[in-house]
């Protein structure tokens, strides 16, 4: 393992003093499970890590590392994806703004995805996450059934995000990077829709492929994007 970065055994030290005096609820909480197995183990900081955007047609693969204060509940964390979007932005800003938690995303654009596949494209996301950690955790916890290429011990989990707390915080993380993103893909191609859909292939998302085409965020390497393509080229054929 390397030597800790500038100033990060500090803030490891930091982090572990602050949490001195927690209550005792986390040694029964279910989404600590896998934390409490591994701090019995030894491992001090656990990195939860997930991504957001695996499944849209249009937008970056995201991917948040997110390292909690050990023995400390966050009741309302859980799967991003049974959260509705204000419950999640609400949870997600909570997360961002507080001292103990330690946290970073990693983005992989559509470009790349076309160029490596959505898996790969997926894993670089997460190693680039855990890399631009501020602290160096001990373990590493991975939703899904692949992990990135690191040097940490780790584990894939699948439906990690509804098992750990800390997987489940990185999802929440994730999701809401992304869904800024997308706002912003939104702002620069209006008539798709993507500040509702964030890119995913609803009927609205297709039909307007089908009525402007792909605009440089769309994934064409993706089947539907492919589909709907020729589709309104052979519209257009027609019209001719």
């Amino acid at each position: 393992m390397r030597p800790p970065k500038q100033g990060e055994q500090v803030q490891r030290e930091q982090i572990q003093g602050e949490q001195a005096g927690v209550d005792d609820e986390w040694r029964t909480w279910p989404l600590l499970e896998r934390e409490r197995a591994l701090w019995q183990a030894g491992f001090q900081l656990i990195a939860g890590i997930d991504e957001a955007g695996r499944g849209p047609l249009a937008g970056p693969v995201v991917a948040a590392a997110c390292i909690l204060p050990r023995a400390l509940v966050f009741a309302d964390v859980r799967d991003s994806k049974v959260l509705s979007e204000a419950a999640r932005n609400r949870i997600a800003e909570e997360l961002l703004s507080r001292a103990d938690v330690i946290w970073a995303i990693g983005v992989v654009s559509e470009q790349k995805i076309d160029q490596i596949n959505i898996l790969r494209a997926t894993l670089l996301a997460m190693k680039q996450a855990v890399e631009a950690l501020s602290v160096m955790p001990d373990m590493l916890l991975v939703d899904g059934r692949n992990a990135p290429e690191s040097h940490l011990p780790k584990f894939a989990i699948i439906d990690g995000d509804a098992l750990s707390q800390s997987v489940a915080a990185a999802s929440i993380i994730a999701k809401h990077k992304r869904d800024a993103i997308m706002r912003e893909c939104h702002r620069a191609y209006p008539h798709y829709g993507f500040d509702r859909h964030k890119g995913y292939g609803t009927a609205e998302h297709l039909d307007a492929i089908r009525k402007h085409g792909l605009c440089p965020h769309h994934r064409r390497a993706f089947a539907p994007c492919k589909l709907a393509a020729e589709r309104r080229a052979a519209d257009e054929k027609e019209k001719a």
